[in-house]
């Protein structure tokens, strides 16, 4: 199933492909699709087919297309704090890109019906976790599988704001899979060769709307013991966060913010000084300016979309933007962001281009992990940056 896409040289050549053609409609999707690989949860023979929209399967392991699962995404609606249940959870890709859509206090959980489908899947999370930047990027819920047949769920068993079934699903299962979800609750199922999207809208009440034409495996049939009777599949549990681990998710929680507004300041040539006041006042600045001092210490500005915002009535209030200018450039240029120079005339002009030749025949830059960065710079003990990290090893 699949193939409703051009294949893509990497991964975020996938998702504009995906975005072109409508099947990713939401930032909020398209952010948890661009942060995981989808080649990382293939085995190694195999990445070079990981970028076009077709499923894989190899033995047990199976990957739907990624136009599946964008209209997937789609459909759930999910939204930071929810529970969801993934029923045939397999690699883990979908529910790993649910958790970052969840956050820290959302519920994620999966049934698979293969043991060694499930190592694989807690194998590539570790990995995530482990050695991905976007890790530190997201608040993410981790999600957590059990081994079973989702058919063999107990019906007292708890409700889900979201559920995903990645299996065809048959006509008399349909009501056994509205059972759970909670009142608002969405659910996302192949149904009869039709990926539908069913939300529970009262305690007996329902809307059914048909997505895209799919095709699914059917769902396994629950297998009966000796006496007749069906085993029934355990849900995760619902486990309340220890105080220690509530502690970590605020205090990274505080150091990604800081490191977010930070980066955005300097990204946006908004470090602190004061000017940034006024380009906020009337939007941002759309080129990067520079300032060049001339003989008779006034100012002169350059390559600026909106000049009138500087022009400033009083010699004081020009000198103040040198300073903050000076302190722009101090933090700025450790990130290579952009540089400040006087003007010199054609050879600050030829220094100049000869920057930018140097900047373009270089390689780029690996990004910086700022929250990372931040951890290890703090005045802790290393085991505790160590917990901090979730134990990471880079």
């Amino acid at each position: 199933m699949g193939g409703a896409v051009s294949a893509g040289e990497d991964n975020d050549e996938l998702i504009d492909n995906l975005k072109e053609a409508h099947y990713i409609r939401s930032g909020l999707v398209e952010r948890a699709f661009r942060a995981i690989d989808r080649a990382d949860y293939y085995l190694e023979e195999y990445r070079d087919n990981a970028y076009k929209d077709l499923a894989w399967r190899h033995g047990n392991i199976h990957l739907s297309a990624p136009c599946i699962y964008s209209e997937v995404m789609e459909a759930l609606d999910l939204q930071p704090g929810l529970s969801f249940l993934n029923l045939g959870s397999g690699t883990g890709y979908l529910s790993t890109m649910v958790g970052l859509i969840l956050g820290s206090y959302g519920v994620n959980h999966g049934v698979e019906l293969h043991a060694d489908v499930i190592e694989y899947a807690y194998q590539k999370l570790d990995l995530f976790i482990k050695t991905s930047d976007s890790f530190d990027k997201f608040e993410f819920c981790e999600p957590s599988f059990v081994v079973g047949n989702c058919l063999e769920i107990p019906p007292d068993s708890r409700k889900y704001d979201r559920v995903y079934c990645g299996a065809g699903v048959q006509r008399e299962h349909e009501n056994y899979m509205r059972n759970l979800l909670k009142v608002g609750g969405i659910l996302v199922l192949p149904l009869e060769e039709k990926l539908t999207r069913i939300t529970r809208t009262g305690q007996n009440t329902w809307d059914t709307k048909k997505i895209i034409a799919v095709s699914f495996a059917p769902l396994v049939q629950p297998r009966h013991d000796s006496s007749g009777k069906v085993k029934a599949v355990p849900l995760p549990l619902f486990e309340v966060r220890t105080l220690q681990d509530l502690a970590r998710l605020s205090i990274r929680h505080t150091l990604r913010t800081t490191c977010g507004m930070s980066e955005c300041r300097i990204k946006n040539h908004g470090a602190p000084f004061t000017g940034a006041r006024a380009m906020h006042r009337y939007g941002p600045r759309l080129k990067r300016l520079r300032l060049y001092r001339r003989r008779d210490d006034s100012l002169v500005l350059r390559d600026s979309a909106i000049p009138s915002l500087m022009d400033y009535s009083s010699h004081k209030a020009a000198e103040e933007e040198e300073e903050e200018e000076e302190e722009l450039e101090q933090l700025c240029c450790k990130r290579g962001d952009y540089k400040l120079e006087d003007d010199d005339g054609e050879e600050g002009q030829r220094r100049d281009e000869g920057d930018e030749a140097g900047r373009a025949e270089a390689p780029p830059e690996p990004p910086v992990n700022l929250l990372r960065e931040r951890i290890l710079g703090l005045p802790l003990p290393e085991p505790l940056k160590m917990y901090l990290l979730y134990y990471r090893e880079k």
